[in-house]
C-alpha cells in the first residue's frame, strides 16, 4: 500500500518540481519546461533551481555554469542513489550510538539535502515516507526544536514578533511565494510538552509541512513556515 501511494503522489509532484525531475516514463505526464530567472552561482545557491552535478552541458552553457561545477554530468536517479547509500553509510557507521544522536545525524543529512536541492529532497521523502517521516517529524522533531539553535544553518519560514507589532500585513509580502495554498503556525510554546521553546519551535511547522508535500501532495512552492512570539525576545 505505501509503496503504489508513493508511487501516485510521485507522479503528482514531479509535476510540480522543475527540470531536477527524472525522465519520464512509457505513460508517464510530460512536464514542461521550467522557466529561471537567475543565473551562475545564483541558481547554484537557490534549493529550488539547484541541480547539483545533474546540469547537462547545454544547460551549464545557457545558464553560466560552466567551470563552476566538476565536469563530470550525473543523473538525476545517480544522484538520489548516491543520496540512500550516504544515508544507508550514516545508519551502520552509527550503530551502538545514543538515540538521540543518531536521530540528530538522521536528521542534518535530510536537512542538509533539503538546504541544497529542494526536488532531489521531496523525491527522497516521496518514496521513502515511512522511513522518513519519523525523521522529518515526530519523534525527531522534538529533538530538534530542543536543539536548534545548534542545528540552524540557513533562514527557513516566517518570524513574527512582539515588536513586529502593526508591520504584518508588510512582512507578508517578504515572502518569495506569490500565492500560498497551507500555513502551519507555532507559537513555540508546549512543544511535543517541552515547554515553551520560543524561535525555536520553527521545526514543527517546517517538518509537518514537509510531512504534507511528501504524503499529501502539496506545492512545496505554495507552503509557509510561521513562527509567532507573543512577548517581546530580549
Amino acid at each position: 500500500m505505501w509503496r503504489h501511494a508513493a508511487a501516485r503522489r510521485s507522479a503528482q509532484i514531479r509535476r510540480l518540481l522543475s527540470t531536477s525531475a527524472p525522465s519520464a516514463g512509457a505513460g508517464s505526464a510530460v512536464r514542461g519546461p521550467c522557466i529561471v530567472h537567475k543565473r551562475g552561482t545564483d541558481i547554484l545557491h537557490d534549493p529550488w533551481y539547484n541541480k547539483d552535478t545533474a546540469f547537462p552541458l547545454t544547460e551549464r552553457d545557457r545558464l553560466g555554469l560552466r567551470g563552476l561545477l566538476p565536469p563530470r554530468v550525473m543523473s538525476f536517479e545517480q544522484q538520489y542513489e548516491r543520496f540512500i547509500n550516504s544515508y544507508h553509510s550514516l545508519e551502520h557507521n552509527t550503530q551502538g550510538e545514543p538515540d538521540s544522536v543518531v536521530s540528530l545525524a538522521k536528521w542534518r543529512i535530510l536537512n542538509r539535502l533539503h538546504d541544497r536541492n529542494e526536488t532531489l529532497y521531496y523525491r527522497v521523502l516521496i518514496d521513502n515516507i515511512k522511513d522518513f517521516a519519523p525523521i522529518i517529524y515526530t519523534p525527531t522533531v522534538g529533538l530538534v526544536c530542543e536543539n536548534y539553535s545548534g542545528l540552524f544553518r540557513r533562514p527557513r519560514g516566517m518570524y513574527f514578533s512582539a515588536k513586529d507589532k502593526g508591520e504584518m500585513m508588510s512582512m507578508i509580502y517578504n515572502w518569495p511565494a506569490e500565492k500560498v495554498d497551507m500555513i502551519v503556525v507555532t507559537d513555540g510554546s508546549r512543544i511535543l510538552g517541552l515547554g515553551d521553546l520560543g524561535v525555536q519551535g520553527i521545526g514543527i511547522p517546517i517538518g509537518k509541512l514537509d510531512v504534507y508535500v511528501a504524503a499529501a501532495g502539496i506545492n512545496p512552492q505554495k507552503v509557509l513556515y510561521w513562527n509567532i512570539q507573543l512577548a517581546s525576545i530580549n
